[in-house]
């Protein structure tokens, strides 16, 4: 078995080649497709490190292949797609939740097509998938330094992003309409409503702003809204006198005006309402609570914190 990411690549592109090689009305498009996609999201994990692919054990033996390391006859044995595309989540913050879904989506049919009587492809008519797919298969491929045109070639890369272009499109004008209704809404409210729930969204809007939410601008009434969404990327530790400050990148997905009311959810209709700006999660510690620190004159905290970590300790009863 190889972990290898320029092999898991290659083998991605030929499952890919198959697919392109069949009617497009044929149920198995759909399977050379879903198992196309499954290498590349292995190949993409591969990218950042082999060793994320092997399913963890008490010996450490599948890790150890993936390292080129212990013995040869060693049976490999993989993690599994679902975790192999929420580990692709983690690692890759245009990885989203629209594109999670729809990958999982798609490795439910593959499974259902391989190991049941069903034909899984058959009620799954491409449309419903063919542009979230695509978008997957662009994600996953620029991640790894590369391109849609490297991964299907050049004929289908253009198609590919046509059909980006036009999802894209669709969403924004989906959005656009939603914005516009509540707008509306909003706008036709008695001028001492709309002054209440202006204050009612900024105090709000400062409460949540500790609870881990980005304050914006709503895009329909203009008030004070926020947005929330999945962090990424390392974490950057910072240490004061006083204090440690952790700092981590957020990807928002989720948007909610108490004004107006507009809710919007996914990356997609985010950046559709332009207010999908990454911003920064922040949290303060004392020294104390980050280093998890204990007083040793503290007997209580000091026989707690050997309860909790499974130390012995001697009364001196």
């Amino acid at each position: 078995m190889s972990w290898d990411k320029d092999s898991l690549w290659a083998k991605s592109k030929l499952y890919f080649e198959r697919s392109f090689d069949v009617d497009r009305t044929d149920d198995v498009f759909g399977l050379w497709c879903a198992m196309g996609l499954e290498l590349l999201s292995r190949s993409t994990v591969a990218h950042f490190s082999p060793v994320l692919l092997a399913e963890p054990d008490k010996d450490q033996r599948h890790v150890l292949s993936a390292l080129g390391l212990g013995s040869s006859t060693s049976q490999r044995k993989s993690i599994a797609t679902s975790q192999v595309l929420r580990l692709c989540k983690e690692l890759i913050p245009q990885f989203t939740d629209d594109e999670l879904s729809i990958a999982l989506a798609l490795a439910g049919r593959r499974n259902e097509e391989l190991h049941s009587g069903t034909a899984a492809f058959v009620e799954y008519k491409h449309q419903k998938w063919i542009g979230g797919f695509y978008k997957c298969c662009k994600v996953l491929a620029e991640a790894q330094g590369e391109s849609l045109t490297s991964l299907l070639g050049e004929d289908e890369a253009q198609t590919a992003e046509k059909i980006i272009e036009e999802v894209k499109s669709q969403v924004t004008s989906k959005v656009k309409s939603k914005i516009a209704a509540f707008e509306k809404v909003f706008s036709e409210k008695d001028p001492d409503e709309q002054a209440r729930l202006k204050q009612e969204s900024e105090d709000q809007g400062e409460v949540l702003s500790h609870q881990q939410h980005h304050r914006v601008e709503c895009p329909a009434c203009s008030c004070v809204a926020t947005v929330q969404g999945d962090t990424y990327g390392r974490e950057q530790i910072e240490n004061t006198e006083d204090e440690v400050v952790v700092r981590q990148s957020v990807i928002p997905t989720n948007f909610s005006c108490n004004a107006c009311g507009l809710n919007l959810n996914g990356y997609g209709e985010l950046m559709a309402a332009n207010v999908a700006d990454h911003f920064t999660h922040r949290v303060h510690y004392t020294p104390e609570e980050f280093y998890e620190l204990v007083d040793p004159n503290d007997r209580e905290a000091m026989d707690s914190y050997a309860e909790d970590h499974g130390y012995f300790h001697f009364s001196n009863d």
